[in-house]
């Protein structure tokens, strides 16, 4: 019984952490007016990310080094073929690791494998499907994906703001018009931005990649698609002086 009511007091503390956070405590002087609301700015992405990971595996370390660079190399020459310089992708890991057997008390060493992870980040959205395609056609390349983004973040947000407060002020004017009083100067606001989440698609599996090999007269998955905007919300808590 008593963990119970350790629980509940846990999560009681838990919401009343929550309600604070999201209804900062104001002390509301006479003549004052205290209004909320949220905004938001919604966008078109401007950066389209496409991630892979290049892995290959042999009996010997060289062997699969080399395996690993001629994927990077084909990699580099697709990069070439649509016009974009190699140095434009990122890698931001590169490892080279034993593989071994552990369904025996005694490890077997299988050999080893060479793992990066390599993105790229594309204005020209026409150049995504060639690229994801073209990649498919090596048999070293694992978990693609293709994601796409707003670079200027900061200046989203701050437009989503302008939009909330607009709305607060709106319905501060509306209170005092209501109640025969004229709407003063802004005496103190709180603000928090969020940005929109979204559900990360299924990597594409090497079996994925054999199957656009092979329908290679379909159009590619994204063809006709518009990229999902992005949605920027804030929320603004105002406090207005009466007149």
């Amino acid at each position: 019984m008593r963990s119970k009511l350790i629980a509940l007091t846990l999560v009681t503390v838990a919401m009343n952490i929550s309600v604070a956070q999201e209804h900062p405590s104001v002390a509301a002087q006479p003549n004052t007016l205290y209004v909320s609301a949220d905004g938001k700015f919604e966008s078109s992405p401007d950066t389209a990310l496409v991630q892979f990971n290049i892995s290959a595996q042999e009996e010997t370390s060289k062997a699969a080094y080399d395996r690993a660079s001629r994927a990077a190399e084909q990699f580099r020459q697709v990069l070439r073929a649509n016009g974009l310089d190699p140095k434009t992708a990122e890698i931001s890991f590169f490892s080279i690791q034993p593989v071994y057997d552990w369904k025996t008390a005694r490890r077997k060493l299988l050999g080893y494998r060479v793992n990066s992870s390599v993105s790229l980040k594309l204005k020209d959205f026409t150049k995504i499907a060639p690229i994801v395609q073209q990649l498919s056609d090596t048999d070293v390349t694992e978990n693609q994906s293709v994601s796409y983004a707003l670079e200027n973040m900061e200046s989203a947000k701050s437009k989503a703001v302008e939009d909330a407060y607009r709305r607060a002020r709106m319905s501060a004017e509306s209170i005092t018009r209501a109640s025969g009083r004229t709407l003063g100067d802004l005496s103190y606001a709180s603000v928090d931005t969020f940005e929109q989440v979204r559900v990360l698609a299924q990597p594409m599996s090497p079996q994925a990649g054999v199957m656009m090999r092979a329908q290679t007269e379909a159009a590619p998955p994204t063809a006709e698609f518009s990229p999902q905007n992005i949605v920027v919300s804030a929320h603004v808590n105002a406090l207005f002086t009466l007149k």
